[in-house]
């Protein structure tokens, strides 16, 4: 007898805390790494690059595969590789092999663009709405619980404990997906497309490089001008391609249906605009209160005024399915976009209190929710079933150069706007990066309001009752 829906949804969520974990765990550390690894600050800074670019990289190789050999075998492929990069690295002597093992947690990234097309597979049509939302804001709540959990390992165990953490999760993840998820019967077939591969790959490597570097580099640098310009090649090329492959690893023709397009475009502003509160709101509660606006908190105590912003996140994933199946994803979308513009712009205006603080990255994680919940549906609505896995694997890309895209602003925005030589970021220099996030919500609310919903006949449903996971 296969498991209830309900145990499907949980282990399938479950694993997005996982990824988040994995991708937000060294985060808080970087300032530490070089004197833990006797490196300089931009060698560690590879440890955050080398798992964005291996995750770009392997999330739409995963995601086809998934679709012609089946979801939940490619799932399980990408848990392992987790698992094994998780233990290389609490075992890694020195940033060599620390490295490798973030490439390998890379695989990470297309875990939630197959959990959410293996839920619309074998889920009933009633539990795929809220199901895709609980996994989707997974990654949001997965991120807040992580800051505090970092904080405590930093403050009171060596590093290497939280990728040992991470690979026991990994263990206890692939083995609750064998036992309690089935597999999607649907297939796509075919042969796999490695000249696509090779050149979607080759230009996600230039992009993100040329956007997680160039600070470091500088964007007017000979490599950095380089990347973008290898990125347009290799775009034109493989676009070239694939419009011509018999079974392509991406079909060009349903990416470019407006549909698809605007909502993959908007994803990159939703993807912009959530990161900025994720990545400086913890800032601002640790900077010295000699500042001006800083609190003066630990990371833990940071980490843990936070805590409501991730469960936030949970409880209006629910809410999203319940108002997507009544007015439709699109509406649910909209809202979201709206409070997430919403939210960072009362970032902008500083708040002067901590309760102040906290309520306006609650109206941004809600937002937050919302979009990220009903984006994976309105994407899902727009393409065949046999392509579920791939399209969301493009979306989830979509709103990872977002972050990529916050982070490399807000990085450059904070170098600009000091207080004294050398001394923390100015207000002036947060204010710019929250209006920045802000208008990125705004316009993505203008970019859904003009995505067209798809006609009622080319709306896909999800597969019957009978193929419960």
């Amino acid at each position: 007898m296969p498991p209830r829906p309900g145990v499907a949804i949980a282990v399938l969520a479950s694993c997005g805390l996982l990824v988040s974990l994995v991708q937000t765990m060294v985060v808080p550390l970087l300032p530490r790494f070089p004197e833990l690894l006797d490196v300089s600050g931009s060698t560690a800074s590879w440890l955050i690059t080398a798992n964005l670019v291996a995750g770009a990289v392997s999330a739409p190789v995963l995601g086809r595969l998934g679709d012609m050999f089946g979801k939940r075998r490619m799932l399980l492929v990408a848990l392992g590789l987790v698992g094994v990069g998780s233990l290389l690295g609490a075992l890694a002597p020195g940033i060599g092999l620390l490295l490798v093992a973030r490439v390998l947690q890379g695989a990470a990234f297309g875990v939630i663009a197959l959990g959410m097309s293996l839920m619309r597979d074998v889920l009933p049509a009633d539990r795929v709405g809220s199901g895709v939302g609980l996994m989707s804001s997974s990654l949001g709540f997965g991120g807040a619980i992580g800051l505090p959990i970092t904080g405590v390992v930093a403050q009171f165990a060596s590093w290497r404990w939280l990728f040992a953490g991470a690979a026991v999760l990994g263990v206890v993840q692939i083995l609750l997906v064998r036992w309690l998820v089935t597999e999607s019967r649907l297939r796509t077939g075919g042969r796999f497309d490695v000249p696509g591969a090779l050149g979607v790959g080759g230009a996600l490597v230039c992009l993100l490089l040329a956007i997680s570097k160039g600070n470091d580099w500088g964007w007017a640098s000979p490599t950095v001008l380089g990347l973008f310009a290898g990125t347009v090649v290799l775009v034109a090329a493989t676009a070239r391609y694939e419009l011509r492959a018999p079974a392509p690893l991406v079909d060009l023709r349903v990416s470019a249906r407006p549909a698809v397009l605007l909502t993959n475009l908007a994803s990159v502003l939703v993807g912009f605009a959530m990161f900025a509160g994720f990545v400086l709101a913890t800032q601002i509660l640790q900077a010295p209160v000699t500042t001006g606006y800083g609190f003066g908190l630990s990371l833990v105590v940071a980490g843990l005024v936070l805590l409501p912003m991730g469960g936030s996140m949970v409880v209006f994933s629910s809410a999203s399915a319940r108002l997507s199946r009544l007015r439709g994803p699109r509406t649910t979308l909209v809202l979201g976009t709206l409070l997430l513009g919403a939210g960072n712009f009362a970032f902008a205006a500083m708040p002067s209190t901590v309760p102040l603080l906290m309520a306006a990255s609650t109206v941004a994680a809600v937002g937050a929710a919302l979009a990220y919940s009903a984006i994976p549906l309105t994407i899902m609505r727009a393409v065949p079933e046999s392509e579920t896995a791939a399209a969301n694997s493009l979306n989830t890309l979509a709103r990872q150069l977002g972050t990529s895209s916050c982070t490399a602003v807000v990085a450059a925005v904070t170098a600009t706007y000091v207080l004294g030589d050398g001394g923390p970021p100015s207000a002036t220099a947060y204010t710019i990066s929250f209006v920045a996030a802000g208008a990125a919500g705004l316009l993505a609310t203008v970019l859904v309001l003009l995505t067209p919903a798809p006609a009622a006949e080319t709306v896909a449903t999800p597969a019957p009752a009978t193929a419960h996971g």
